[in-house]
């Protein structure tokens, strides 16, 4: 009787001693990403620094965005919500893209002008936004 209980805790010790061993292993795995060549996918901050909205509304609308130079500059706060600088994203993105559908393919990138592009992309980066 005695030896069989010295197994079962030998066993139960053992057993306890891998999965702790193993466990780390797993999850450093798990955050790895799975398949090579694709882009981990960053989350956007929950919040935007006023003055970083503010300067990446002046960039779009310093190119053309009608829907940036329409929108109010962030006052009276230290930070707006993220969805403030998607939206702006979005607009602009939607707006230069219906302005430059008619260009040749060889001066678009993204379905709109370069300059369009590295604006957009400036002010998103000014904020900290990754997807829009």
């Amino acid at each position: 009787m005695n030896r069989i209980v010295r197994n079962v805790l030998a066993t139960a010790l053992t057993a306890g001693a891998l999965t702790a061993a193993v466990a780390p292993a797993a999850v450093a795995a798990e955050q790895a990403p799975s398949v090579a060549g694709v882009q981990a996918q960053v989350r956007n901050p929950k919040t935007v620094k006023a003055a970083d909205y503010n300067q990446a509304r002046s960039t779009l609308a310093n190119a053309g965005s009608k829907t940036a130079a329409k929108s109010h500059p962030a006052h009276g706060t230290n930070d707006v919500p993220v969805s403030y600088g998607t939206s702006l994203l979005a607009a602009a993105r939607d707006e230069f893209r219906a302005a430059d559908k008619n260009l040749p393919p060889k001066d678009k990138k993204s379905d709109m002008s370069i300059a369009h592009y590295n604006a957009i992309h400036s002010a998103a980066k000014t904020m900290g936004i990754d997807t829009w």
